[in-house]
């Protein structure tokens, strides 16, 4: 019995719609890869990953959803936790490492994708939920930091890794400038001096 092309998206832990997911997800990275993500349409996702143009619109929506999708799944599993023994060290790391991954092809299609993207509620869902898992994902590094004294107890760990990473965006994607080691040094060396004179944080009133 098939499917009606209006049926609502249904996910399954596994069987055919795990072997879907993986294939189409399989077939986007490697699009991205090869032509960028300004280039990759459904019609060649359904061709690479030999389902059906209305099983993915069926699952995913639209094209954004698609990319945006898989972008933010594969980053997931790109950009390690760093532990040098240093806030200094870690912080570096987690910039340098961000620097590469925005170079490669996915990198710089999830930046573009997560600019650009119109939302909806499915986006902005997604936007939100990756980055929380990548706050909570970072929030050691200033855990770190605090139990060996380099940084104050009440760090606002959101705020230090915003204040990292938004610099190497703005210049990824703005002004196309080079984000080299004596960039990240000063960045690095910035955050942490204003992170250790900041003033304590007020508690949210109800």
């Amino acid at each position: 019995m098939t499917e009606p092309e209006n049926a609502a998206p249904q996910r399954r832990p596994g069987g055919r719609a795990a072997k879907v997911t993986e294939a189409v997800h399989r077939a986007v990275l490697e699009a991205v890869t090869e032509q960028g993500v300004e280039n990759v349409g459904i019609p060649d996702i359904s061709r690479r990953a030999g389902v059906r143009d209305s099983s993915i619109y069926r699952r995913w929506g639209t094209r954004e959803n698609l990319i945006l999708d898989v972008l933010l799944t594969a980053s997931e599993l790109t950009l390690p936790l760093p532990d040098t023994g240093t806030a200094h060290g870690d912080l570096t790391a987690f910039a340098t490492a961000l620097i590469g991954y925005l170079d490669t092809p996915l990198g710089d299609g999830l930046a573009r994708a997560l600019a650009y993207v119109v939302d909806s509620e499915e986006i902005a869902e997604a936007r939100n939920t990756f980055w929380e898992t990548r706050y909570r994902a970072n929030q050691p590094i200033i855990d770190r930091a605090v139990v060996r004294g380099e940084l104050p107890p009440d760090t606002d760990g959101r705020l230090a890794i915003e204040l990292l990473i938004a610099p190497i965006h703005f210049r990824h994607l703005l002004t196309r400038r080079p984000a080299d080691a004596a960039f990240v040094d000063t960045l690095v060396t910035s955050i942490l001096g204003a992170m250790r004179t900041a003033p304590a944080k007020r508690p949210h009133r109800a």
